[in-house]
C-alpha cells in the first residue's frame, strides 16, 4: 500500500523535514504512534492512535465547485491497523506528529 513519492506535499501548508524523513522511511508492520490536533469551531484538542504501520498514500478529493481538474486538493494520508483490529486512516496536516513505537 505504501506509494514510492518524490515528495510528500499538503496543499497550502509545509511538513516539518524530519517528519517526512520518518514517513518516507517506515516499512509495512512497525508499530506507530499518531498525536493530531481536533478543531471544532473554537474548541482544540489532541489525541493519539497507536497501531502497525500498513502505508501511506495520497487521498484525492475535490472541491465543492466544478472547475478544472488541477483545482483537486491530496492529501497525505497514512493507514494503520490499531490494537483492536480496526483499520485506520489519519489524513495528516502540518499539526501531526507522527513517531516509531
Amino acid at each position: 500500500m505504501t506509494a514510492k513519492f518524490d515528495a510528500i506535499r499538503l496543499p497550502t501548508r509545509r511538513l516539518a523535514p524530519a517528519l517526512i524523513d520518518l514517513l518516507k522511511s517506515l516499512k509495512a508492520g512497525e508499530r506507530i504512534k499518531i498525536t493530531h490536533t481536533i478543531r471544532v469551531g473554537a474548541k482544540k484538542w489532541t489525541t493519539d492512535s497507536t497501531g502497525v504501520f500498513r502505508g501511506l498514500n495520497y487521498l484525492a478529493t475535490g472541491i465543492t465547485t466544478e472547475r478544472v481538474p488541477d483545482d483537486d486538493i491530496i492529501m497525505p494520508t497514512v493507514h494503520f491497523t490499531k490494537d483492536n483490529g480496526e483499520l485506520a486512516s489519519v489524513c495528516l496536516d502540518e499539526h501531526t506528529a507522527v513517531g516509531r513505537v
